[in-house]
């Protein structure tokens, strides 16, 4: 099934979601397996070592070190990959807002991750982008 392409269309029909939890970036070293028992939300190898994108509970037991807690929001719309402009949509009315965010594409549906203090505050901007596209 493809995802949608057109601009316009992501921008109205992204249904953002906040999921519920505590979401944390953690690093392993190049090379090391991730403990037994992590079930990664997302992970990214690097050439300095590999990226896990865990619930906060999950990193804790596991022992793993974190410095940013994040909120999980999800644009439900399907977007393509080859898409061009959504990121920067949503970027820069979560900027406009002073919210940092972290995006995470995959085949669906494209993941944010904010400040966790800032997860519904970017849901409310998301929203209204959706609401009207040409006033972000």
């Amino acid at each position: 099934m493809a995802g949608e392409t057109s601009l316009a269309a992501l921008l109205r029909g992204m249904q953002p979601v906040l999921n519920d939890g505590e979401y944390v970036y953690c690093t392993l070293p190049p090379d090391s397996a991730a403990p037994a028992g992590l079930n990664p939300l997302g992970s990214f190898r690097e050439q300095e070592g590999q990226t896990l994108i865990l619930e906060r509970a999950d990193a804790e037991r596991a022992g793993l070190g974190f410095d940013y807690v994040a909120a999980w929001l999800t644009l439900e719309v399907h977007s393509a990959l080859q898409a061009v402009g959504l990121t920067a949509a949503v970027a820069g009315a979560l900027t406009k807002a002073g919210i940092s965010c972290n995006v995470v594409a995959a085949w669906y549906h494209d993941h944010l991750f904010v400040a966790h203090a800032d997860g519904p505050r970017a849901l409310e901007v998301l929203r209204a982008l959706a609401r009207d596209p040409a006033g972000a």
